[in-house]
Order: C-alpha cells, then structure tokens, then sequence
C-alpha cells in the first residue's frame, strides 16, 4: 500500500517495467498506462492526503474525478489499494475487481477478469499472492487463496484456493494442469532472469 512519496515513485516505476512503457511523450498517451498512473496517484492521496485539511481533500477530489473518467475509457472497474507494485493490465477492456481483494506485487491481468465474491450473506474475496498471471476471461471468487507464482489460464472459473502457487491452474472449475509457474508470463520477471543471466 502506498503510504508515502517515495512508495508512489517506487510502485510508478514498477507500473511502468511491468508494462514495458518507455520514458517517451508516446506512452503519455497510453491509455492502460495513464489508468495506472491515475490509480497510484489517488492511491496516494487517499491514503496519505485525504484526511490533512481542505487542500488534501480537494487534492483527491481532483484525482478522483480524473480517474474516474479514465476508468469509464478503458472499461476498468479496479478500486484503490487492491495491487501491489508491478501491476501490468494487457490492454483496455472489462476488468472488474471487488475493494476487498487483495494482489501481490507483478499481477499480469487480461480482459474479462473478475476478482469477485461468492454469492451468499458475507463478502469473502480472493487474496492472490506474487507474480500471478491471469489469462484473458478468467473469473475467481469467494474466499480463496492463490500462491505465489501461479498461472490462471484463460477463462478459468477459480473457486477453491491453491496456496501453494508455482502452478498453472485451468478449466471451470479451476484444476492444477502443470507444474509450470508464471514466470514466463509476466514481464516483470522476464526482465528480472535477462538481468541475472
């Protein structure tokens, strides 16, 4: 969670690798980009400025408004402070996110997901952990766990956990159908293995 300048410049510059966005006036005008920059600034008020007076409140009020109208252009329904850093949307269409779930730092996410609830009286979300990848139309619910490093394929219906990742998960319902992680998938630890390698 973003809880100071220095965090919103360090989950900006992740945003940026994940999404392989140059420092160029071109990727000013990228659309998933300046949602996601939009994001992480109302991340930052509203955790950090949102309660410090008059100033802070028209300050998030202002990013608000701006994101809110971003988040109509692209089709994206992804509240405040539900991604860790690194976060890489593939390109704009439906993504709907409920506010209480919670993802790992380099989530690599396609169009048609939803992170959602089961129906029933409580809202019990997913809690997904780091480096996941989910595919094009995949729907998780309920109080579910998703480990570290777990590939969810294309229109998968994920409703019962697997905590312990390093896995690619498929099918409705959702089944582990490999030992492969998502490493392979998200950008953000391609880079990393270029590096060391």
């Amino acid at each position: 969670m973003i809880s100071s300048h220095k965090d919103l410049l360090a989950y900006l510059e992740a945003d940026r690798v994940a999404l392989r966005r140059e420092r160029s006036l071109q990727a000013m005008f990228d659309e998933v980009w300046k949602f996601q920059r939009l994001l992480r600034r109302v991340e930052y008020y509203l955790n950090c400025h949102k309660n410090t007076g008059l100033l802070g409140k028209v300050r998030y009020k202002f990013w608000s408004m701006r994101f809110h109208r971003q988040s109509i252009r692209c089709g994206f329904d992804i509240p405040p402070n539900v991604f860790g850093p690194g976060l890489s949307i593939a390109h704009r269409g439906t993504i709907v996110v409920h506010p209480d779930a919670r993802v790992g730092r380099n989530c690599r996410i396609h169009v048609d997901v939803v992170i959602g609830t089961r129906p029933g009286p409580d809202d019990l979300v997913p809690t997904l952990g780091d480096n996941v990848y989910i595919g094009p139309g995949a729907k998780l619910f309920g109080d579910i766990t998703i480990g570290d490093n777990t590939a969810i394929g294309a229109n998968s219906v994920v409703n019962h956990s697997f905590p312990e990742g390093y896995c690619t998960i498929a099918g409705a319902p959702a089944r582990k159908v490999s030992d492969t992680p998502s490493t392979e998938f998200i950008i953000a630890t391609r880079s990393a293995k270029k590096t060391l390698g």
